[in-house]
């Protein structure tokens, strides 16, 4: 069992890390304070291939590994972590339109996100409709030579930056089976967005997205009518762990801000870290990280290797983020008032990293793809 990086990947992890703490740390603090990214800054990811991680090379991405998008976006993360949204919509939503478009559609739809010319969003949770997601309300109307959408799309990430949106509606019945993927401009008439004002990540340009009868042509149909709902679902056995790691290197940023004050700051005559309560919480969820950091990896791997990822990727998804949580409140508290303090370095990551409890699946939904792989459906919740 072989737990090391390619040496390809190690140069990945080294030009991300680089890109990040040049372009992205120094304006993590300003960026949240203003309420979005720094102008060009999208431009500076594309040029940096970050859109293109899970694009095939056929369609000008680089077609990388799951695990590879995985150490980009820890890299990411952990100078800033609402910057890694866009990359990982990208990942996402190019995965969703590369296994099911047709060679027309991935000729047009692909090479526009991996050049960063098109910002993806997810159009899925409804203002009713979060984890019940089977049963959105949005609807879609066949007319000549396409279909009409009409509904709310909300707590949508990258809003504000999208310039397109894969968005599910349904055309039939009630269920999974009757909701359809449609892959939809967002600079057109009939759409309107709104901004929410969010606890943290607010440079994320989180919002809302109403489609006021917006016509969609048929050839923007992801794969066949009825079958939308299922197919994004399996790209979240990768998002899921992705978001774990994301969620991961926000927590080991924060402690290592806290490991460096422990040895630095002195009281009763010597650095706190000598004292057992200040260094074994550190340990503990210095560990706790590291072991959530494998499961996330194992997911991703057994992605690349075309076996299921669900379960280790549902188990990352509902542990790192609490996990994540609670060793940047450890580090708050370890680093005392320089922590409280906004200008310090790891309050912000707090009210950042908490957003990662719900995103993609909360604990329950996550929990619950595990209880029916243990016990089955009919003997599980």
């Amino acid at each position: 069992m072989d737990f090391d990086f390619t040496e390809e990947q190690q140069q990945l992890a080294k030009t991300v890390g680089e890109f990040a703490a040049a372009k992205v740390a120094p304006h993590r603090h300003e960026s949240d304070v203003r309420g979005s990214y720094r102008p060009g800054l999208l431009r500076e990811m594309a040029e940096e291939g970050l859109f293109s991680l899970r694009v095939p090379p056929a369609y000008g991405g680089r077609g990388m590994s799951a695990v590879s998008c995985g150490i980009a976006l820890e890299e990411l993360a952990a100078a800033d972590l609402t910057v890694c949204f866009p990359v990982l919509n990208a990942a996402l939503v190019g995965g969703v339109l590369a296994a099911n478009g047709t060679a027309d559609q991935l000729a047009r739809w692909l090479p526009p996100i991996a050049q960063g010319d098109a910002v993806v969003a997810l159009g899925l949770t409804e203002p009713d409709r979060g984890t019940d997601a089977a049963n959105i309300d949005m609807r879609a109307e066949p007319r000549a030579g396409g279909w009409v959408l009409t509904g709310e799309k909300t707590s949508i990430m990258v809003t504000a930056y999208a310039t397109h949106c894969l968005v599910f509606a349904r055309t039939g019945g009630p269920g999974a089976r009757g909701i359809t993927a449609f892959y939809t401009p967002l600079d057109v008439e009939g759409v309107r967005r709104e901004r929410l004002s969010d606890l943290g990540c607010r440079a994320g340009g989180r919002g809302r997205i109403v489609f006021d009868g917006v016509f969609v042509d048929e050839r923007d149909v992801v794969g066949e009518p009825g079958l939308g709902f299922v197919e994004v679902m399996r790209g979240f056995g990768v998002s899921r762990a992705l978001i774990a790691l994301m969620a991961i290197a926000v927590g080991r940023a924060a402690l290592d801000e806290a490991i460096a004050h422990a040895g630095r700051r002195e009281a009763f005559g010597s650095p706190i870290g000598t004292f057992q309560s200040v260094a074994f919480p550190l340990v503990e969820h210095v560990t706790m990280l590291h072991a959530a950091r494998l499961v996330s990896y194992e997911a991703l791997h057994r992605a690349d290797a075309g076996r299921d990822p669900r379960v280790p990727a549902n188990m990352a998804k509902w542990w790192a983020p609490k996990a994540a949580v609670e060793a940047v409140h450890q580090s708050l508290l370890t680093m005392g008032h320089l922590g409280w303090s906004e200008d310090g370095p790891v309050a912000q990551r707090l009210r950042d990293v908490v957003g990662l409890q719900l995103a993609d699946g909360t604990a329950a939904a996550t929990k619950l793809v595990v209880a029916r792989h243990l016990l089955g459906r009919e003997a599980a919740p």
